[in-house]
């Protein structure tokens, strides 16, 4: 257990992008009993989730979300020191999608970018990251953009996985301001435990070939997919999170010297709908200060907790508020924080028409799912 401690650094705005592509899952039917379908849907509790195409990536999503932050807040792109992109579906294998999001953008060229790869506990770790750097003084504003399309990363003739992945984006403006006081975040990961959610194939150690592109049926039960699709142990994954979650977070807490019942909202990864209340129940929290986004969105991995702020948390972070973060994923590692929010500005979620080319986003316009006017995402480069 690593917590970090910050003082004077805060999220000011947020906004956040889904594919238009809705996905009920009671109709996710092609491979699978409607019976069967009704089973794992009302288990996991996930209803509706967002698809991109062939054509729209993580970055694309996290595009749209930065234009619609920039633009909504008047910010001046030439302010912003630093951006960090987190995901596990990034646009290539090099360069890091961070450098090309840089020029899309039309951010300065010293501005500092880079990648964060990490499963879904990697927004608090994203945090603590840029937290640090934006500590040192010498960065004005910097930008979390946390985005993936775990859609296309897991099989659809697999049950266990088939039901629960969707695909979003969230940008997060962080700076320096005294009224933010003291943020903590812990920081944790057991690579023992590698192998309860993988892709084995695909990367360096086990290269793609046309073998682990074939899907087979790997149980007795008839579930198939490829070396080169996500797969997961449930049944570990869930003894694991009971055991080290509720831990972590109480150790959070003694840290600060603040109990669950100060905290005004506390907002888990989305995982699925039985561990969240099986967390909130073991630890007695007041599940009216619990949001989800999970019956929704499903599972966007490390999108998943910046979405349930920027979905369920749009105007209510008024004044000042204090969050109780967690999330837990790939690795596995897992992180919890308690994070000051002070008048932080909420855009309305845009939706972004999946069919596009990536180019396109950089003349098009985002129409927000509820409410608010359409935004032109007009983007002339600037230079130094």
């Amino acid at each position: 257990m690593a917590i970090m401690k910050f003082n004077g650094i805060g999220i000011t705005a947020m906004a956040g992008a889904v594919p238009s592509h809705v996905v009920e899952n009671l109709k996710y039917t092609d491979h699978f009993s409607p019976e069967m379908v009704k089973e794992v849907v009302e288990k996991v509790g996930i209803y509706e989730r967002r698809f991109a195409d062939e054509k729209t990536c993580s970055s694309d999503l996290c595009f749209a979300a930065a234009q619609k932050l920039i633009l909504d807040n008047n910010i001046n792109r030439d302010e912003i020191d630093l951006l960090v992109f987190i995901s596990q579906t990034a646009d290539y294998r090099m360069p890091a999608t961070s450098i090309t999001l840089q020029h899309r953008l039309g951010l300065k060229n010293s501005c500092i970018a880079f990648d964060v790869n990490l499963g879904c506990s990697a927004f608090l770790y994203g945090m603590s990251v840029v937290y640090s750097m934006v500590s040192s003084g010498n960065i004005r504003k910097a930008l979390i953009l946390d985005g993936e399309t775990r859609s296309k990363v897991y099989g659809p003739r697999d049950r266990r996985s088939a039901f629960i992945f969707g695909d979003a984006g969230v940008a997060a403006l962080v700076e320096r301001n005294p009224k933010f006081g003291d943020s903590y975040i812990s920081l944790n990961s057991d690579g023992s435990r590698a192998d309860l959610i993988m892709i084995k194939a695909g990367g360096y150690r086990h290269m793609s070939t046309p073998e682990t592109l074939k899907e087979r049926v790997i149980d007795e039960y008839g579930n198939m997919r490829s070396d080169e699709q996500g797969y997961m142990k449930g049944g570990d994954v869930f003894n694991f999170v009971i055991r080290e979650i509720p831990r972590d977070i109480k150790n959070t807490l003694a840290t600060a010297n603040v109990t669950a019942d100060q905290m005004d909202y506390i907002v888990f990864h989305q995982a699925n709908n039985f561990i969240n209340s099986y967390i909130a129940k073991k630890m007695k929290l007041n599940v009216e200060k619990i949001p989800h986004t999970i019956e929704k969105f499903g599972n966007t991995s490390s999108v998943s907790v910046p979405l349930t702020i920027v979905s369920e948390l749009n105007g209510k972070l008024d004044g000042q508020k204090t969050l109780l973060m967690s999330a837990f994923g790939v690795g596995m590692t897992w992180a919890s924080g308690i994070i000051p929010f002070v008048d932080c500005k909420i855009s309305d979620i845009v939706e972004v028409e999946n069919g596009l080319p990536c180019d396109e986003f950089l003349r098009r316009d985002y129409t927000p799912i509820e409410g608010g006017a359409e935004e032109s995402t007009t983007n002339p480069k600037k230079e130094d």
